[in-house]
């Protein structure tokens, strides 16, 4: 008498809902970074992703238990969904991390009293007292920068690093004296193809020129930290490539001081007597 081991059906499905939440998870994508699809259709289409892992999870773990009790077929079915479904689930506890470690604002700003103006229609942010002690806390380098550097100067070195970052320029002005003031606009495209604009303005000033800084998302919501990490980061990386450039910048000559000696010269003719 042959006996019939049968293959569990969770394990099956946990597989076939896993297999299908990856893709759909990982398309939109590539599609929203190209602009193929709106930020609206990705969101939904992302939630629509998410729950089907879960049920693949959710599947997965009760093929497990009832594998285990009924001795059947489809450890390997059951543990290709469980994978296939964490990997989706993985980058979704990830991001619901950061909406916790950093504050809910979509506005960050070096210069909160004066923030550089934005080209994109984006509403004020009106941000509290509160919510600006919490975004001081969480960026503590998001601060201005004064550089013993002219505005003209500067102006060029911030549009080079703006260009080495792939940024989407939106408007430029160059400072015209050492005391004006300049301004370069530009879009950054996050990881998943959300877009933030990026104000950047170099003010000149009797000691060289002072950089301040912005980036405001484009979307609603809570920007997850993106844009208080981008203005710190782009900040060192001005502060390392200053301290390059003051570090090579050759010492003029020594002006003699004050103190040196008078040379004695010798009175060939000899003194009359």
């Amino acid at each position: 008498m042959r006996i019939l081991i049968r293959t569990s059906k969770w394990a099956i499905w946990a597989r076939r809902f896993g297999s299908l939440a990856l893709p759909l998870a990982i398309i939109p994508v590539f599609l929203h970074r190209e602009r193929l699809i709106t930020s609206v259709d990705f969101s939904i289409i992302e939630m629509i992703a998410m729950a089907i892992a879960a049920l693949a999870m959710f599947l997965a773990i009760g093929a497990f238990v009832r594998l285990w009790i009924t001795g059947d077929q489809g450890w390997s079915k059951a543990t290709t969904g469980f994978f296939l479904s964490l990997l989706c689930l993985l980058p979704l506890a990830f991001l619901f991390l950061l909406t916790l470690r950093y504050p809910a604002v979509a506005d960050v700003s070096s210069d909160p009293t004066n923030p550089p103006g934005i080209v994109s229609q984006v509403p004020p942010s009106g941000l509290a007292p509160v919510e600006r002690a919490a975004i001081e806390t969480a960026f503590p380098n998001a601060r201005n920068r004064t550089y013993p550097i002219e505005a003209a100067e500067m102006f060029a070195l911030v549009r080079t690093l703006v260009e080495a970052r792939g940024w989407e320029p939106r408007a430029q002005r160059e400072p015209q004296t050492p005391l004006a003031e300049g301004q370069i606009n530009a879009v950054s495209m996050t990881l998943l193809g959300w877009r933030d604009e990026v104000g950047i303005r170099i003010e000149g000033d009797p000691q060289g020129s002072i950089v301040a800084m912005r980036s405001v998302s484009l979307h609603p919501g809570h920007d997850l930290g993106e844009n208080g990490r981008r203005i710190e980061e782009f900040l060192t990386a001005l502060d390392e490539r200053v301290t390059v450039i003051l570090r090579d910048v050759p010492l003029g000559p020594v002006a003699p001081t004050d103190d040196s000696e008078p040379e004695e010269v010798e009175d060939e003719g000899g003194a009359e007597g």
